[in-house]
């Protein structure tokens, strides 16, 4: 690790912790030339998974982007973040052996897991993602995916 004061490659952890999510570890190290300390963050990279979107442009995955798009799908439904976090993990896991997937595949993945833990949120996500543009698209929906259930 490279001192960021004076450049020097030479530089020793002092403390390492791991941070209060558990999902990165906090170092703080000091330059062997100039004695400058600084704080560092080690966080495992799960996935580089590339998404392809409409019209073939990519970008690179984003947990973040997911997390937002079903969190809003689940907005005042009774899912606890750990249960959304745990439907991530699930899918991520799905993807980890890809190296490009497409978007459409995500959103049929996460509708089908959401479709076993909340039917409202089952269709809000579905609205959004088969851009439904009337009421009469969210009955139709509703009539071919939730009979039975």
């Amino acid at each position: 690790m490279y001192c960021i004061k004076c450049w020097n490659s030479n530089t020793k952890v002092i403390d390492s912790r791991v941070s209060d999510d558990g999902k990165s570890i906090r170092r703080r190290r000091e330059c062997e030339n100039c004695n400058y300390r600084f704080t560092t963050f080690e966080k495992l990279e799960i996935m580089n998974l590339v998404v392809v979107k409409t019209w073939n442009k990519k970008e690179k995955y984003s947990r973040e982007k997911l997390e937002d798009s079903i969190l809003k799908a689940v907005n005042k439904r009774n899912l606890s973040v750990a249960t959304i976090n745990d439907m991530i993990r699930i899918l991520e896991s799905k993807w980890m052996s890809k190296e490009e997937i497409s978007s459409k595949k995500i959103w049929k993945c996460v509708l089908e897991l959401l479709s076993t833990l909340d039917e409202v949120a089952y269709i809000r996500y579905a609205s959004v993602h088969l851009n439904f543009a009337t009421a009469k698209d969210f009955t139709e929906f509703i009539i071919e995916n939730l009979k039975g259930k």
